[in-house]
């Protein structure tokens, strides 16, 4: 019986595949966004063309291409009948869409608390849609329609040369839509609805249902397999967005274009199909077309016009579903974000029709990715394809790793997974993926600066990879458009509901925030405790505030991260038995205004090997601090550590106090402010430099006091006092001298002895608001530096009185221009140890995420 269940099985995922070779379906070798962008502005003919010579598909037995219809509708003879097609889906027994999964809440029901990271991150974004200009965003969809133009034009992706102009525009409505239900931003509320509005008089006056910034044209080529980038791509972002305008902010116009632009593709398919074959339509999809068979199914969930369910079937691409349904591990070499979106579509056809096969497809490439293709953010990809199954070492050797592209689509593909599961394991992934993978795309709360790839390697920088950091009006990138939308959506996956006799709530993130809960007739408040290295747990606290005495169900996850021992739950006082991490607390009752409930999840500090099962990476691991992947600040290529017996002994966290001990030390040079740094061990007088970058870590210093039993609580207190000087990067060792008139170093603490201990004295320029830093072992001699920057830093001794000697010495010390994230750990090395912080906090600095950690 099992084996013919196997064989069954295999044979249906054959007629879904067509063909055991599904990598047909891609090798067309223009599928990076990155390089269809540099041929397209290529002035190079020749390259151009050898490339577009190699734009084909493998022949493949048109009867076989008829089977690729998603679970054989027509037969042989009919392939060539769209009306049999259509009248077979629209007989389809439909079953009672999103029966027994967890309902999505509201967004506008969930506000997120100000000042936490989340909020932050959410308000940066806000600022960056106020500042886009409508006329700017629609001018090539104005162009292409023949209207006039008002205004410039945007740059990058969005130019008007550029194939895929659009996206963005679609992206940007879909991010306004969100942010709106997030915030009720009326300012925004007008921005989009002119949007709106101004796309609806382009279609207007196009007069077909067709609405985009390029040509139909571009179809016209689309059809017959001829090089043009991605023109489906961009209609499925102009589409999600309309239809998101609709759902989110309730405009009826949108719903009207969307349901026309539909119409008219319906027809452009039609058409393809009856005149050539269904083979001709799937030869097409080769070229991405995004998530088009997601928007048609979310658009059917809504019309329940059989036609948006045609349509979307049809965009399922089953030469890769295939693969999934054969329970294949053989993704390599895919585009990442050509396929993820694939998935989410049938995700949504599973949620629609019920058929479980599509269930089984999700749930098995969401194991795959993870056991076999995923970082310790969650992220996945590396040069935007799928490299080899466990395999992931090979890919730190380049800085294009994650693709934030592709965490927006995972965490949707997860997001689906938990509805219909309620399994932690999924809101786990997500918790890691959006706090690692996403909220470490932003350049700290700098609007609209946000990056394409996501450096993993050692010593890697944001700033510095193929695409480095964005820019606000010239980039526009994919990434950009999925940037916008994830951070106007950080409320939408803290809650679900589930239906049933008594109603019932799931908590799934940590995230200051208020949810109006109105099933449970409950206004619900969360904040957080902010996580910090020095207090080893998460912190959450539940407040109630009933709008009537109703009996309602919270269940409250607990994290697979988290240990069952020091765990407390605690309601009104009393405390509560707690199951083990991976489950969920559930509490019962009738919730009144005076309740309380806290939570206290523990927090600690673990490895996690590198997804390569080669014994010589075995050693390769990431570090985490709960959900949080911490990076270790280096500008080298060290990344050895030697872990302990028990992570206490090799990983200590920085107490919250010695931010007060972090100080820079100025000094003016003819007009520009320099500043004492650590470079390369040595020490020099550097320009100040921009926030976030290596050397304003390299520029500060935590002064440690030579007693440590003196209290340290500001800078004053180290006044006239014996210090050393621990570079902020190189935690462990400290500025030592050589003697008079040899250059300032950088040592292990062990070995510096006298020649590390300074006497923090009034700076002997005489202003009260320098300081002097006198060598304990060698009285009379000070840090030194010249009157040029380049004249370097010294320990120099004083003859006399000399005005140019007491300014050389004389410093102004201030607060240090870096601070200790509140989640800070210093790590033991084989060489020196390693400041360690979440990956989400760096700027432009140089870290590694993957160390070598040996026993």
């Amino acid at each position: 019986m099992r084996r013919m269940e196997a064989f069954v099985f295999v044979f249906v995922a054959i007629l879904l595949c067509g063909c055991v070779a599904a990598k047909e379906c891609t090798n067309i070798p223009t599928q990076s966004h990155t390089f269809r962008y540099e041929l397209l502005m290529s002035k190079n003919a020749t390259w151009k063309a050898e490339v577009m010579d190699h734009y084909h598909l493998t022949p493949t037995d048109e009867t076989v291409w008829a089977d690729l219809l998603p679970r054989k509708f027509l037969s042989e003879q009919n392939q060539h009948d769209w009306g049999v097609m259509y009248r077979k889906i629209k007989n389809m027994g439909v079953f009672k869409s999103g029966e027994g999964f967890l309902k999505e809440v509201p967004l506008q029901d969930v506000r997120l608390h100000k000042d936490s990271i989340h909020a932050r991150a959410q308000q940066t974004n806000l600022e960056y849609l106020l500042m886009l200009d409508v006329d700017s965003l629609i001018w090539s969809f104005r162009k292409t329609a023949g209207l006039s133009t008002p205004g410039t034009p945007y740059g990058g992706w969005e130019g008007p040369e550029v194939e895929l102009r659009g996206h963005f525009v679609g992206h940007y409505l879909s991010a306004s839509a969100l942010m709106w239900a997030s915030t009720q931003n009326d300012t925004l509320k007008q921005k989009m609805s002119s949007l709106v509005a101004g796309l609806s008089a382009c279609q207007e006056k196009i007069g077909t249902g067709y609405l985009s910034a390029f040509p139909s044209e571009f179809f016209d080529r689309f059809e017959t397999v001829q090089p043009v980038w991605a023109p489906y791509y961009t209609i499925h972002k102009i589409l999600a967005g309309l239809l998101d305008q609709h759902t989110f902010a309730g405009n009826p116009q949108a719903l009207k274009m969307v349901t026309w632009m539909v119409d008219y593709f319906y027809n452009r398919v039609q058409n393809v199909i009856t005149k050539y074959t269904v083979n001709r339509h799937y030869e097409s999809l080769n070229e991405e077309t995004g998530g088009m068979n997601d928007v048609l199914y979310r658009l059917y969930s809504i019309t329940g016009d059989s036609k948006h369910l045609v349509l979307a079937h049809l965009f399922d691409k089953p030469c890769f579903l295939g693969l999934l349904a054969m329970q294949a591990n053989d993704i390599a070499n895919f585009h990442a974000n050509t396929h993820i979106p694939v998935v989410v579509g049938s995700q949504m056809r599973y949620e629609i029709t019920g058929d479980p096969l599509y269930k089984q497809i999700g749930t098995f490439f969401m194991d795959l990715v993870n056991s076999s293709h995923s970082y310790a953010t969650g992220g996945t990809s590396v040069s935007e394809f799928w490299s080899d199954p466990k395999r992931i070492a090979d890919n730190l050797r380049t800085t294009e790793n994650e693709e934030s592209c592709t965490t927006y689509n995972m965490l949707k593909v997860s997001r689906h997974l938990f509805r219909w599961t309620k399994e932690v394991s999924y809101a786990d992934y997500y918790e890691r993926a959006l706090t690692n993978g996403v909220l470490s795309i932003q350049r700290g709360t700098d609007p609209g600066v946000m990056i394409y790839m996501l450096p993993l390697g050692f010593a890697v920088s944001k700033a510095r990879t193929g695409h480095s950091w964005g820019t606000q009006f010239d980039s526009f990138w994919c990434c950009y458009g999925t940037g916008i939308e994830s951070f106007s959506k950080l409320g939408d996956s803290i809650y679900f509901e589930e239906e049933g006799k008594d109603p019932t709530l799931y908590i799934i993130q940590y995230i200051p925030s208020s949810f109006n809960w109105k099933s449970g007739k409950i206004l619900l408040n969360q904040t957080v405790v902010p996580v910090a290295s020095s207090d080893p747990y998460l912190r959450v606290t539940f407040t109630f505030s009933p709008v009537e005495n109703t009996l309602s169900t919270l269940n409250f996850r607990l994290p697979s991260w988290t240990l069952l021992d020091g765990a407390k739950g605690i309601l009104n006082g009393q405390t509560l038995s707690l199951p083990n991490p991976g489950k969920y607390l559930s509490v019962t009752r009738q919730w009144s205004g005076s309740d309380k409930l806290t939570l206290q999840l523990p927090l600690t500090v673990r490895t996690e090997a590198i997804k390569d099962d080669r014994p010589e990476y075995a050693s390769v691991q990431a570090i985490l601090y709960g959900p949080y992947l911490l990076a270790g600040h280096t500008t080298g290529g060290d990344w050895d550590l030697k872990a302990g017996a028990n992570n206490a002994d090799w990983i200590t966290p920085i107490p919250a106090s010695y931010n007060s001990q972090l100080v820079s030390f100025f000094r003016d040079f003819e007009g520009s402010t320099f500043v004492l740094t650590n470079s390369n061990k040595s020490v020099s007088m550097q320009k100040l430099p921009e926030y976030g970058t290596d050397l304003t870590l390299q520029a500060t210093f935590r002064i440690v006091l030579k007693d440590s039993s003196s209290k340290f609580s500001t800078l004053a207190d180290a006044n006239d006092r014996s210090v050393m000087l621990e570079p902020f990067d190189f935690p462990g060792m400290n500025v030592i001298h050589q003697g008079a008139g040899k250059p300032l170093l950088i040592a292990d603490s062990s070995h510096g002895g006298p020649s590390s201990v300074f006497l923090l004295v009034p700076g002997l320029d005489g202003r009260n608001e320098t300081v002097s830093l006198e060598s304990q072992s060698n009285k009379g001699c000070y840090v030194y530096s010249g009157m040029s920057p380049s004249s370097g830093v010294k320990l120099s001794c004083k003859s006399d009185s000399d005005a140019t000697f007491n300014k050389a010495t004389s410093f102004v010390a201030l607060q240090g221009l870096s601070q200790y994230n509140p989640i800070s750990f210093v790590a033991k090395g084989t060489n020196r140890n390693f400041l360690l912080q979440p990956l989400l906090s760096f700027r432009d600095e140089h870290y590694t995420v993957y160390f070598n950690i040996q026993d």
